[in-house]
Order: C-alpha cells, then structure tokens, then sequence
C-alpha cells in the first residue's frame, strides 16, 4: 500500500510538472517569416540562442525579465533555439523547463543556415546570439550580432517604445 501511494504522489508530481512544462514548437523558416513581417503596433523582439552558446544562456534571463516587465503591453518576446530538431527532447526542453523559460520557445528546424539567414536579415553573419527588434506599424527594424548587457536591451526597446 505504501509502494502504491508513493508511486501516484511521484507519477502525479511528474504529470504536474510536465502539464506546466513550456511547450517547445518546431518551426519551418515560411512560419518564422510570417512572425517577423507582422504589420500591427506590437514591438516583437526576437532573440536566436543555442544550448550550447554560451553568451546566449547568459542573456536569456534579460529578455526574460523584459517579457516580465512588459507583460500585458503591446511587446512580445520570441526565443528561437537554433539547436537541431533531434536535439528538441533531449536538450531544449529540459534546458527551457530547468530554466523555466515563460517566453515563447521555438525551434527553427532548417538544416541549412545558408538557405534562411539571409532571409531572416542580411546583415547576419551566422553567430550567436542574434537579436531581431521590429514594430510593423511604426516601420522600425533594428538587429544585433552581439550579447546585451540589461542597459543595452533597455536602451534599445525603449526607442522602439517612445
């Protein structure tokens, strides 16, 4: 009897953590592009990380703390992982759930960086962290090849913002 009920209080544990796990969704570069080309007075920042980029893990908690700030106005907050598809169960969920990441997660399944970094901007040459700030109404488009500093991304969101 004492087996049993440990075994629910863990099972339901495990199902309660994993009920309010952040979704992770895969998506194909023609659906990024559809977020990135929207025409409405939200400010959209989206930021391109890795597990495994290690300036990208250091800046995540500011655009989290931006989300957070910013929660219920017109600014959303977009984390698209740039770690492969296969890697979505072993290393992205756990990492996004260990971190308890609230933004939106996505996971851009293209193979081949040639082929979409253009698309997304120009100016990019490929590293890490890449960061995307666009308000469609207003017409303003700014991106960064770098890793913020919490008074930079204030800084930058706050033109977007006046």
């Amino acid at each position: 009897m004492k087996f049993l009920t440990l075994f629910l209080l863990v099972t339901g544990l495990l199902y309660g953590a994993s009920a309010q796990a952040q979704q992770v969704a895969v998506i194909k570069l023609p659906e990024l592009q559809k977020r990135l080309s929207q025409q409405n007075d939200t400010t959209y920042v989206v930021n391109f990380w890795a597990t495994w980029c290690a300036p990208c893990v250091k800046e995540l908690p500011l655009f989290e703390q931006l989300n957070t700030t910013h929660a219920g106005k017109k600014v959303k907050v977009l984390l698209v992982s740039m770690d492969y598809a296969s890697q979505l169960d072993k290393k992205v969920k756990p990492f996004v759930l260990k971190r308890g990441l609230k933004s939106e997660v996505v996971l851009l399944n293209e193979s081949d960086p040639n082929t979409y970094m253009d698309k997304v901007d120009p100016k990019w040459s490929g590293a890490l962290p890449f960061t995307v700030i666009w308000n469609g109404r207003k017409n303003r488009r700014a991106t960064f090849e770098k890793e913020f500093t919490q008074a930079e991304l204030t800084a930058e969101i706050s033109k977007f913002l006046q």
